[in-house]
């Protein structure tokens, strides 16, 4: 059965799955690209496998970074995979407990100072990220228990709000 465009038996199943053998838990998440030296090109291009095939995904940096600006930035892509990452969690908690959603749209927001990036400070890159949740229950629930849930379990949520160990290797 699908809530949310959630399906709640596959979701369900693997929970229990996880229960029986806690490794199964475990996914290892990889994403290659190739940085384009050919002038007029967009500047980083990736192919994401995923269950049901490929995408292709590419990323330029605007021209004030010296890039052509004809796709998307880095980091709205990382605002991006936040914003989906939140969304989908609060899709699957509130399926998960029987609230069927009539609105869900999440927006991601920053405010990034590149003198960083630009070798001219030592000023932080980025000091916040704010989430604004439009939800709305079909029946009027209220959806803070769900918030609150899905700021507790989001994946995206974790990264940005606990130190992880980065190990950056030139081969």
């Amino acid at each position: 059965m699908k809530i949310n465009n959630v399906d709640t038996e596959k979701a369900g199943a693997f929970a229990e799955e996880v229960k029986k053998d806690k490794s199964k838990a475990l996914k290892v998440k990889k994403v290659e690209g190739t940085w384009s030296l050919k002038e007029g090109k967009v500047q980083f291009a990736s192919i994401l496998e995923h269950a049901q095939g490929s995408t292709v995904v590419e990323a330029d940096g605007p021209p004030f970074m010296g890039g052509s600006g004809i796709k998307p930035d880095p980091v709205q892509y990382c605002l991006f995979g936040l914003a989906a990452c939140f969304a989908q969690t609060f899709a699957s908690i509130a399926a998960e407990k029987g609230i069927k959603l009539k609105q869900l749209k999440v927006a991601a927001k920053n405010k990034v100072n590149l003198s960083k990036a630009l070798g001219l400070s030592n000023e932080p890159i980025v000091k916040n990220v704010k989430l604004q949740v439009n939800a709305a229950g079909e029946s009027g629930e209220n959806l803070d228990e769900i918030r609150r849930l899905a700021e507790e379990r989001c994946p995206g949520v974790y990264c940005l709000t606990n130190p992880i160990k980065l190990d950056v290797e030139l081969v």
